[in-house]
């Protein structure tokens, strides 16, 4: 995503992170629990659905959702509850109780941490990881030098190259756009404060300064600009944390923390690594998904998740940086194994070199009646088009059919999130995922942008709906949720980070919003 100019908006700057969190909420609280009609909001009608359709009845079934993710804060004050506990593990006595290869896997599994208790936070994005093999085997070569079977793998590598240089050579620049920015807005600062006679003032202040001073004209014209597009300290260093990380970790050839793991990272067999820490370094992902498919809705706390009855198995996959295949195809053996309904998996990337052993555990998740949720990306592109992956195809014409695939929603004008990702053939629905409020570490709650917060808002709808109607399948959950989707396919709606105006149709296999009252009702005539 280039910038042209060193003002250009930072919202569409940290549209480039794999969502945005904020401490300042800009949508309605509790939107995405709402109701389209009675709060004229895109919500998923939860609190309609409770009162008007479930307020007498009780849950049959208490719904596992893996989360497979960043890490979660199992003692945040409205989640603590609603962690998953394995039955057959006795907690802190260093022994595999269950036998399942993991030692005091009380709340689930962090697949990149060691035994001695440490664990990766940090790591390269999988563009990076093909471009060293790449260099290793390929540097200096033409076409001509390659044999046949090395054919397929040097034109990947020539593919990635390019996009590698690209993608440096563009968080390089745009870091330095950042701090140009953050010297502007100090210097506009400081001479805003000369002209006042003091080092703090207000908006109101500044828009009534009147002037034909030339430096203080254009300092009152820079601080309006940055007040106008949410430029503050706070947000501009969340940027430039994200692109030095980029360039620091994510895209750094000489960097890889996976000798901290400790296992055979060859051997893609390989099961038994990792520690029982869920948390990890940095859970706020997580922890956000988590708080959207299940916090406590009666303990007066906080927010209030979609399901219910609902226990949250944690497992530690994704690092600041790209998942590796191994550590996917893992957890989700684990989730399967362990009795998890629904797996919810809030993350992707470009390239996926071992898909194969990815698909191998989806299908043996499939055949053990597990449903997959998965968010369809943050980059405003075609999924059609472009890999993202994991996803659901297993060749040109065969598919995973319990796998639901999440775009994000916006409350307000927009519609469709101006980041989400798209797809008339490999996006399923949409879901509330712009200005979501949820738990964050540490018993607080934030409110974050993306399609990974889109897919847990399905992952509640179904644990919700299957809580209430266990006789039904995976497939069948998955058709309920597809079918009772509220549809617009006529609307007509502007194209994430375009202008160009498409019916919403166009985008998703449905056209449609998920909502679970919809999907309630659909379920009670269907029951069996």
């Amino acid at each position: 995503m280039k910038r042209i100019f060193l003002l250009a908006s930072l919202a569409l700057l940290l549209g480039l992170t794999a969502f945005a969190q904020h401490d300042d909420f800009q949508g309605p609280k509790n939107w995405f629990n709402l109701d389209p009609i009675q709060d004229n909001v895109r919500g998923v009608s939860t609190e309609k659905a409770y009162l008007e359709l479930l307020k007498n009845k009780k849950a049959k079934k208490t719904i596992i959702v893996a989360v497979i993710d960043s890490g979660i804060d199992i003692e945040h004050e409205d989640l603590s509850d609603k962690i998953w506990v394995n039955p057959k593990e006795i907690a802190g006595n260093g022994k595999d109780d269950d036998q399942n290869g993991y030692i005091d896997d009380i709340n689930g599994w962090n697949f990149i941490g060691n035994s001695k208790g440490e664990m990766v936070n940090q790591d390269n994005l999988e563009l990076t990881r093909i471009y060293v093999a790449g260099l290793k085997k390929f540097k200096d070569k033409s076409e001509a030098d390659i044999s046949k079977q090395d054919k397929k793998d040097f034109l990947l590598f020539k593919e990635v190259e390019q996009k590698y240089q690209q993608e440096y050579s563009e968080a390089t620049q745009i870091l330095g756009n950042i701090q140009g920015l953050q010297e502007m807005i100090k210097n506009a600062k400081v001479t805003l404060a000369k002209h006042l006679g003091k080092e703090d003032f207000t908006d109101e202040e500044v828009l009534a300064i009147e002037t034909d001073d030339a430096e203080i004209t254009q300092a009152k014209g820079i601080y309006s600009f940055a007040a106008m597009q949410g430029l503050n300290d706070a947000a501009l260093q969340e940027a430039l944390d994200h692109f030095n990380e980029k360039l620091e970790y994510n895209l750094n050839t000489e960097f890889d923390p996976r000798s901290i793991v400790g296992d055979d990272y060859s051997n893609l067999t390989q099961k038994n690594y990792g520690n029982n820490l869920v948390e990890g370094p940095d859970a706020f992902h997580g922890t956000h998904v988590a708080g959207i498919i299940g916090a406590n809705r009666n303990n007066g706390l906080g927010i209030m998740g979609i399901a219910n009855d609902v226990k949250i198995m944690v497992l530690r996959t994704v690092p600041n940086g790209d998942e590796r295949d191994k550590d996917v195809a893992n957890s989700i053996l684990y989730a399967a194994n362990n009795g998890a309904n629904i797996i919810n998996m809030s993350f992707g990337k470009a390239y996926s070199p071992n898909k194969q052993i990815v698909d191998a555990a989806v299908k043996y998740a499939e055949s053990k009646g597990v449903l997959f949720i998965h968010a369809a990306g943050n980059d405003s592109e075609d999924n059609d088009i472009v890999g993202n992956f994991p996803n659901r195809k297993i060749s040109k014409k065969k598919e995973f059919k319990n796998w639901i695939e999440v775009g994000a929603a916006s409350w307000n004008d927009e519609f469709i999130a101006n980041f989400s990702n798209y797809g008339a053939n490999s996006v399923d629905v949409f879901a509330p995922g712009v200005d979501i409020y949820s738990c964050a570490p540490g018993s607080i709650y934030k409110d974050a942008s993306g399609t990974s917060m889109a897919a847990p808002v399905v992952s509640g709808v179904a644990a919700l709906v299957w809580s209430y109607y266990p006789e039904f399948s995976a497939k069948e959950i998955k058709d309920i949720i597809i079918k009772s989707a509220i549809s617009h396919k006529t609307q007509k709606v502007q194209m994430p980070s375009s202008e160009t105006e498409v019916e919403f149709g166009t985008l998703s296999r449905t056209g449609a919003i998920v909502n679970v009252f919809k999907a309630l009702e659909l379920a009670e005539k269907m029951k069996k």
